[in-house]
């Protein structure tokens, strides 16, 4: 992915560059529109970062030079000088979101989250024309993904509540965004949050907004996720980890449909489907409110875990070897007969996202035109332990576990939020854990 930043000044390029590295954009630069306009010459762009005052003009009129040039960019306006007129205009010519300086930088990483994902989210759908047996960017030949396809086309008419669970990699957020495009909302926003992504508090405001001085950092007002997809669908994505207190929060506007963003004393009247996912049973959770249980899930979709659908995994293997054949400029053939005999009989206890991790690193390391199992190059073992005297079980497994972690970081670029998807935890737990391991260190630094 592609992205530029233009600001005139230094500092702030600075500080964009790094937030947008954390997501692994590549980076372009520029001080002024001119600067900008030779980029967009040379470069389309996933995502556009602009000032509005530059020294040679407004950033709203090179967001119209960009917009006329690649209608798909997102961009966001950064300003100092905020003004209604002005966030109304950048809006009306395109712009994604609006952010006055100084702006919150754990805000702005939310929104650049939503956009990446939107952005994976529209390739994958542009490539899943490359095979057949797809429905709204999912890939199932299954009875059971049928099944699954038939409902969605049955309920995206309708508002009524959907619960969506399966076990993590199963692709909960893929079926979410089906029911939105087959629905009477699909000209609307579609937004999402991970519920497991954030503290409480920061959650909250996410959710439901803030008015200015509302609390320290709170500069000016800022409108939360359920008015922003007014008219459209909000997917709230391990519903199952957002704490009691918001839960009922969050019942009341199911309930009465209206929000009171935080410091507000007026309430907003707010029209949007709410479609929710777990990778947990909810109804047996004890610290999931059943009201709010019953209250989302009029209708349930379980995906069921790629090992008890295996009949998907060739049609599956052969939409992913299609992807990185162009994104690596690769030339397949064919797949080894013996490697695809284990990709079939694998437990894929990460499910689709585990099978699309072995094609991906299948296609870099292949060095003809017939793909084979590499996982003999990369992967590493730990030795087996040798029980001589002093063996303690419990630190062996807290140097397994400790590993794991950092190993997760490492291959995340350190976004913790990435790093526990991938051990398969919430972001709490995540956090928790590694929280033990870094006060031990800091306790034998001290």
């Amino acid at each position: 992915m592609k992205a530029l930043i233009v600001d005139d000044e230094s500092n702030i390029r600075k500080v964009l560059s790094l937030i947008l590295s954390e997501f692994n954009f590549t980076i372009k630069e520029a001080s002024s529109i001119n600067e900008a306009t030779q980029q967009l010459n040379k470069i389309s762009f996933d995502l556009a970062l602009i000032d509005l005052r530059l020294t040679d003009g407004s950033g709203l009129e090179l967001l119209k030079i960009l917009k006329s040039k690649t209608p798909e960019t997102f961009v966001i306006i950064i300003t100092a000088f905020a003004s209604t007129e002005n966030a109304v205009e950048a809006m009306k010519s395109g712009a994604y979101d609006y952010f006055i300086k100084p702006f919150n930088i754990d805000e702005l990483r939310i929104k650049i989250k939503n956009i990446v994902n939107t952005i994976v989210l529209q390739k994958q759908a542009r490539n899943f024309d490359l095979i057949a047996d797809t429905f709204e960017g999912m890939i199932g030949v299954s009875d059971t993904m049928k099944n699954i396809f038939n409902m969605i086309i049955k309920i995206a008419p309708f508002d009524t509540s959907v619960l969506i669970t399966g076990e993590s990699g199963t692709g909960k957020e893929l079926v979410a965004k089906a029911i939105h495009r087959r629905s009477p909302r699909s000209d609307a926003p579609f937004l999402t949050i991970n519920c497991a992504s954030l503290p409480a508090e920061l959650l909250e405001s996410e959710l439901f907004g803030y008015t200015k001085g509302s609390f320290t950092g709170a500069y000016t007002s800022k409108s939360g996720l359920i008015e922003q997809a007014n008219k459209g669908t909000l997917f709230l994505d391990e519903i199952g980890e957002m704490p009691l207190s918001l839960q009922a929060k969050l019942l009341r506007f199911l309930e009465d449909k209206k929000i009171r963003p935080i410091g507000g004393s007026a309430e907003i009247d707010v029209d949007v489907r709410i479609i929710a996912a777990s990778n947990k049973d909810l109804k047996d959770e004890a610290i999931f409110r059943k009201d709010l249980f019953f209250r989302i899930s009029t209708f349930q979709i379980y995906i069921p875990p790629l090992r008890e659908r295996r009949e998907d995994i060739p049609k599956l293997v052969e939409f992913f070897v299609k992807t990185f054949s162009l994104k690596y400029g690769k030339k397949i053939e064919k797949i080894d007969e013996t490697f695809m005999n284990d990709l079939l009989s694998k437990e894929y206890l990460g499910n689709i996202r585990e099978l699309r991790n072995i094609i991906e690193r299948a296609m870099i390391l292949v060095e003809d035109d017939v793909l084979k199992d590499t996982t003999h190059l990369v992967e590493t073992c730990k030795p087996s332990p040798s029980f001589t005297k002093g063996f303690n079980l419990n630190n062996y497994l807290h140097e397994i576990e400790k590993d794991l972690l950092y190993k997760a970081l490492q291959e995340s670029a350190n976004v913790k939020t990435k790093a526990a998807e991938l051990l398969g935890i919430s972001f709490r737990e995540f956090r928790y854990r590694l929280s033990k391991f870094e006060k031990a260190e800091r306790s034998v630094d001290t």
